[in-house]
């Protein structure tokens, strides 16, 4: 199970980290289509279709690395407060009423969308340029497939938990800079370049 874990999130990660470039690409898609449009007055057709394509892809093709960092929106507040083997027994139930459920949905739904986009070469109907988006459309299948590949790994996880009593640490990784701070503590607001506003009351000046 170990083993089908750690394949299973650098797998997800590899795949997130790849499509996380298409930020990149929507930010110079839509500076370029500022510039002309205020500077030169003279509008692309075809980057609002750029912006949301690439928004979407990068969402999608996120989730399951999301999902192995632990990074989606949980409800905790009564979730924190049980024990590890409680969470996961909890969580154990959850993945097979809703996450599979959902996520096969989602797969077979993608498959008749993205087949019957590809039959007739579908381009985009939201500008003139006619932008193909049928290829775009595959992205659907390919997220639900990642997503299913990592919640299998993510009820392994809850698997050992359960034996173990405690959760396997997820592979050290990016983290928000709020989890930083919370970690380090007081430290970080007492020495951080940036919060020289914050003075305890036995740094006061007599």
């Amino acid at each position: 199970m170990e083993s089908y874990i750690r394949f299973a999130d650098k797998l997800s990660a590899w795949f997130g980290k790849v499509f996380a470039w298409c930020v990149l690409v929507m930010t110079f898609g839509v500076g370029y289509e500022v510039f002309v449009r205020y500077v030169l007055n003279a509008p692309t057709p075809w980057a609002f279709d750029l912006s949301y394509m690439m928004y979407g892809t990068m969402f999608m093709m996120a989730g399951a690395y999301t999902l192995s960092r632990d990074g989606h929106v949980r409800g905790d507040f009564v979730y924190r407060l049980w024990r590890p083997a409680t969470q996961a027994k909890v969580e154990l139930v959850l993945y097979f009423l809703f996450f599979f459920p959902g996520v096969l949905a989602l797969v077979f739904a993608g498959w008749k969308y993205a087949g019957r986009s590809w039959r007739y070469f579908e381009v985009s109907s939201m500008s003139p340029a006619n932008v193909p988006i049928f290829q775009f459309k595959s992205v659907i299948i390919a997220a639900g497939i990642l997503l299913v590949v990592q919640g299998v790994a993510q009820v392994f996880r809850c698997v050992l938990t359960i034996r173990t009593g405690a959760w396997p640490l997820p592979e050290s990784d990016v983290e928000e800079l709020e989890a930083t701070l919370q970690r380090e503590g007081a430290a970080a607001l007492r020495h951080g370049s940036e919060a020289v506003d914050v003075v305890s009351p036995k740094d006061r000046p007599e």
